[in-house]
C-alpha cells in the first residue's frame, strides 16, 4: 500500500484537517462540535483505508463497507489489525453519531448541545487520533 493513491491521501488530509479543529474545539471547551469534529476524522480515516482499494462510497459509515473489503481479503494479511481496530473504531462514531450531532434526539427533545459532554468529547477525540494513526499506518 506504499505510495498510496492520490484519493486516500485526499482523505487522509481531510481526517487530518478535522482532528485539528476537534482539538481546537476540546482546548475551547465546545464539546458537541468536539465530537462532531472527531467523528469526521474517523469517517475519513476508514474512507482512507477504502480509497486504497478503490471507489469510495458516499457514506456516514464506510466502517461496514471496510468490514466487507477485510472479509473479502482485499488487504494485505500484515494490515489486518490496523484494518480490524479501524472498523471497530469507526463503529464507535458512526452514522447514528453523526445524526445526533446534526439533529439531537428528537424523541427526548435534547438538542444536539444537551447530548454530549467533555468526557464525550475527550473520548471521541482519542478514538479520532488512534483512527488518524491507523490510517497513516496502512498507507505506508
Amino acid at each position: 500500500m506504499a505510495d498510496a493513491n492520490p484519493t486516500a491521501q485526499y482523505r487522509f488530509r481531510v481526517a487530518q484537517g478535522f482532528l485539528a479543529e476537534a482539538n481546537q474545539n476540546l482546548a475551547a471547551g465546545q464539546w458537541r462540535a468536539c465530537v462532531e469534529h472527531s467523528q469526521l476524522p474517523v469517517e475519513n480515516a476508514a474512507k482512507t483505508a477504502l480509497a486504497l482499494l478503490g471507489p469510495v462510497p458516499h457514506t456516514h459509515d464506510p466502517g461496514s463497507t471496510l468490514h466487507r473489503a477485510l472479509e473479502q481479503d482485499r488487504f494485505p494479511e500484515v494490515l489486518r489489525p490496523q484494518v480490524e481496530r479501524l472498523i471497530a473504531v469507526a463503529g464507535q462514531l458512526g452514522a447514528d453519531v453523526h445524526m445526533a450531532i446534526s439533529c439531537g434526539d428528537e424523541d427526548e427533545l435534547k438538542t444536539p448541545w444537551d447530548l454530549f459532554d467533555e468526557p464525550d468529547a475527550r473520548r471521541t477525540l482519542e478514538f479520532a487520533t488512534e483512527a488518524c494513526r491507523l490510517a497513516e499506518q496502512l498507507m505506508q
